[in-house]
Protein backbone atom coordinates (compact mmCIF):
# COMPACT_ATOMS: atom_id res chain seq x y z
CA UNK A 1 0.00 0.00 0.00
CA UNK A 2 1.14 3.60 -0.43
CA UNK A 3 2.60 5.48 2.41
CA UNK A 4 -0.22 8.13 1.70
CA UNK A 5 -3.09 5.73 1.25
CA UNK A 6 -2.38 5.66 5.13
CA UNK A 7 -4.27 8.91 5.54
CA UNK A 8 -7.14 7.68 4.03
CA UNK A 9 -10.37 7.83 6.48
CA UNK A 10 -12.73 5.04 5.90
CA UNK A 11 -16.49 5.95 5.29
CA UNK A 12 -16.97 3.28 7.65
CA UNK A 13 -15.89 5.20 10.37
CA UNK A 14 -18.11 7.47 12.29
CA UNK A 15 -17.12 8.25 15.68
CA UNK A 16 -14.33 9.53 17.18
CA UNK A 17 -13.41 7.28 19.00
CA UNK A 18 -13.25 4.87 15.82
CA UNK A 19 -11.28 7.27 14.18
CA UNK A 20 -8.58 8.08 16.65
CA UNK A 21 -8.21 4.07 17.04
CA UNK A 22 -7.67 3.97 12.87
CA UNK A 23 -5.28 6.45 12.82
CA UNK A 24 -3.23 4.89 16.05
CA UNK A 25 -2.96 1.61 13.86
CA UNK A 26 -2.29 3.36 10.75
CA UNK A 27 0.24 5.02 12.80
CA UNK A 28 1.90 1.64 14.10
CA UNK A 29 2.12 0.83 10.42
CA UNK A 30 3.53 3.81 9.16
CA UNK A 31 6.15 3.49 12.08
CA UNK A 32 7.16 -0.15 11.70
CA UNK A 33 10.97 -0.59 10.97
CA UNK A 34 12.18 2.72 11.51
CA UNK A 35 13.41 4.20 14.80
CA UNK A 36 14.60 7.84 13.97
CA UNK A 37 12.47 9.55 15.92
CA UNK A 38 12.71 12.71 13.03
CA UNK A 39 11.10 10.35 10.38
CA UNK A 40 8.81 8.89 12.54
CA UNK A 41 7.59 12.73 14.36
CA UNK A 42 7.35 13.91 10.34
CA UNK A 43 5.34 10.82 9.07
CA UNK A 44 3.20 11.55 12.71
CA UNK A 45 2.32 15.14 12.14
CA UNK A 46 1.52 14.20 8.09
CA UNK A 47 -0.79 11.51 9.00
CA UNK A 48 -2.69 13.05 11.79
CA UNK A 49 -3.10 16.64 10.03
CA UNK A 50 -4.05 14.83 6.62
CA UNK A 51 -6.55 11.89 8.54
CA UNK A 52 -8.45 15.03 10.53
CA UNK A 53 -8.69 17.24 7.01
CA UNK A 54 -10.46 14.06 5.57
CA UNK A 55 -12.79 13.23 8.90
CA UNK A 56 -15.19 15.88 8.66
CA UNK A 57 -17.69 14.15 9.87
CA UNK A 58 -16.54 15.56 13.46
CA UNK A 59 -13.72 17.68 12.54
CA UNK A 60 -15.15 19.92 9.48
CA UNK A 61 -13.64 21.91 7.10
CA UNK A 62 -13.53 25.26 5.76
CA UNK A 63 -13.49 27.06 9.09
CA UNK A 64 -13.86 24.47 11.54
CA UNK A 65 -10.60 22.65 10.30
CA UNK A 66 -7.78 21.61 12.20
CA UNK A 67 -4.72 24.20 10.77
CA UNK A 68 -1.71 22.66 12.26
CA UNK A 69 -0.66 19.37 13.80
CA UNK A 70 3.46 19.41 14.92
CA UNK A 71 5.62 18.69 17.30
CA UNK A 72 8.09 21.20 19.46
CA UNK A 73 10.88 19.38 21.30
CA UNK A 74 13.35 19.59 23.75
CA UNK A 75 16.72 21.44 22.29
CA UNK A 76 19.07 19.05 23.36
CA UNK A 77 17.82 16.73 21.09
CA UNK A 78 18.43 19.19 18.09
CA UNK A 79 22.10 20.21 17.13
CA UNK A 80 22.35 24.48 17.98
CA UNK A 81 25.35 26.44 17.09
CA UNK A 82 27.69 27.64 19.57
CA UNK A 83 28.47 31.46 19.66
CA UNK A 84 32.37 32.32 20.53
CA UNK A 85 32.21 34.80 23.43
CA UNK A 86 34.49 37.86 23.42
CA UNK A 87 37.42 35.80 25.56
CA UNK A 88 37.21 33.05 22.83
CA UNK A 89 35.20 30.62 24.73
CA UNK A 90 32.08 28.50 23.24
CA UNK A 91 28.72 29.63 24.82
CA UNK A 92 25.96 27.20 24.11
CA UNK A 93 22.47 28.44 23.83
CA UNK A 94 19.48 28.34 26.79
CA UNK A 95 18.87 24.91 27.05
CA UNK A 96 15.41 25.37 29.09
CA UNK A 97 13.32 25.79 25.53
CA UNK A 98 11.03 23.27 23.18
CA UNK A 99 12.73 23.81 19.61
CA UNK A 100 9.98 23.51 16.32
CA UNK A 101 10.12 19.84 15.10
CA UNK A 102 8.32 18.32 12.02
CA UNK A 103 4.82 19.55 11.63
CA UNK A 104 2.00 20.17 8.37
CA UNK A 105 0.22 23.49 8.46
CA UNK A 106 1.43 26.85 8.62
CA UNK A 107 5.01 28.81 9.45
CA UNK A 108 5.17 28.53 14.15
CA UNK A 109 7.01 30.06 16.53
CA UNK A 110 10.70 28.62 16.13
CA UNK A 111 10.57 27.96 19.82
CA UNK A 112 8.77 27.93 23.47
CA UNK A 113 10.40 29.16 26.73
CA UNK A 114 9.90 26.13 29.06
CA UNK A 115 12.08 27.51 31.96
CA UNK A 116 10.42 27.56 35.08
CA UNK A 117 10.31 31.32 35.78
CA UNK A 118 9.45 32.06 32.47
CA UNK A 119 7.46 29.32 30.63
CA UNK A 120 4.27 30.25 29.20
CA UNK A 121 1.72 28.97 26.59
CA UNK A 122 -0.25 25.94 26.39
CA UNK A 123 2.61 23.78 25.13
CA UNK A 124 4.93 25.06 27.84
CA UNK A 125 2.45 23.97 30.12
CA UNK A 126 1.99 20.58 28.86
CA UNK A 127 5.38 20.30 29.04
CA UNK A 128 6.00 21.57 32.19
CA UNK A 129 3.03 20.06 34.15
CA UNK A 130 3.37 16.95 32.06
CA UNK A 131 -0.41 16.19 31.51
CA UNK A 132 -2.86 16.92 27.99
CA UNK A 133 -4.08 20.29 28.20
CA UNK A 134 -7.49 20.80 26.47
CA UNK A 135 -8.34 24.54 25.64
CA UNK A 136 -11.20 25.18 23.93
CA UNK A 137 -10.99 28.93 23.49
CA UNK A 138 -7.18 30.09 23.38
CA UNK A 139 -8.19 33.54 23.78
CA UNK A 140 -9.24 33.03 27.11
CA UNK A 141 -5.51 31.33 27.78
CA UNK A 142 -3.15 32.49 30.36
CA UNK A 143 -0.44 33.37 27.98
CA UNK A 144 -1.41 31.43 25.31
CA UNK A 145 1.51 31.90 22.25
CA UNK A 146 -0.35 33.56 19.08
CA UNK A 147 1.57 31.67 16.03
CA UNK A 148 -1.67 31.98 14.16
CA UNK A 149 -3.89 34.57 15.02
CA UNK A 150 -6.98 32.10 13.30
CA UNK A 151 -6.60 29.38 15.53
CA UNK A 152 -9.53 29.29 18.11
CA UNK A 153 -8.83 26.35 20.09
CA UNK A 154 -5.98 23.49 21.06
CA UNK A 155 -4.94 20.65 22.59
CA UNK A 156 -1.30 19.94 23.67
CA UNK A 157 0.03 16.10 25.06
CA UNK A 158 3.71 15.63 26.40
CA UNK A 159 5.95 13.13 24.74
CA UNK A 160 6.98 11.45 27.48
CA UNK A 161 9.59 8.51 27.54
CA UNK A 162 9.18 6.46 31.08
CA UNK A 163 12.50 4.26 32.07
CA UNK A 164 11.63 1.90 35.14
CA UNK A 165 10.45 4.38 37.67
CA UNK A 166 11.25 8.04 36.12
CA UNK A 167 10.12 9.45 32.97
CA UNK A 168 11.52 12.88 31.06
CA UNK A 169 9.36 14.65 28.75
CA UNK A 170 11.19 14.92 25.35
CA UNK A 171 8.48 17.16 23.66
CA UNK A 172 4.96 18.01 23.01
CA UNK A 173 2.41 16.78 19.89
CA UNK A 174 -0.01 20.11 19.25
CA UNK A 175 -2.53 20.43 17.21
CA UNK A 176 -4.55 23.79 16.57
CA UNK A 177 -7.99 24.31 15.22
CA UNK A 178 -9.81 27.11 13.42
CA UNK A 179 -13.49 26.45 15.41
CA UNK A 180 -14.39 27.32 19.16
CA UNK A 181 -14.13 24.04 21.45
CA UNK A 182 -12.93 21.89 18.56
CA UNK A 183 -11.31 19.60 20.67
CA UNK A 184 -13.14 17.08 23.61
CA UNK A 185 -12.14 14.46 25.88
CA UNK A 186 -12.49 12.03 23.14
CA UNK A 187 -10.00 13.38 20.98
CA UNK A 188 -7.53 13.78 24.24
CA UNK A 189 -7.71 9.91 24.96
CA UNK A 190 -7.18 9.44 21.28
CA UNK A 191 -3.93 11.89 21.11
CA UNK A 192 -2.56 10.37 24.12
CA UNK A 193 -2.27 6.85 22.85
CA UNK A 194 -1.12 8.28 19.75
CA UNK A 195 1.55 10.11 21.58
CA UNK A 196 2.71 7.13 23.65
CA UNK A 197 2.77 5.18 20.27
CA UNK A 198 5.13 7.84 19.00
CA UNK A 199 7.39 8.22 21.96
CA UNK A 200 7.63 4.26 22.06
CA UNK A 201 8.22 3.42 18.78
CA UNK A 202 11.39 6.28 18.61
CA UNK A 203 14.99 6.04 19.60
CA UNK A 204 15.77 9.15 21.70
Amino acid sequence: MPHADTSLVPSTITSKSQFWDHVHTQLALLLEGQRHWVTNLANAASLIYNSLLAFPVHFGSGDRAVNWCGFYIISCLLPEPQFTSNNGSSVLQNKNRLLLGPFCGKPACQFINVAPDNARGVCADAFVQTKTILVQEVDGYPGHIACDGDTKSEIVCPLILRTGDSQLVMGVLDLDCLALSGFDEEDQAGLSKIAELIVDSCDW
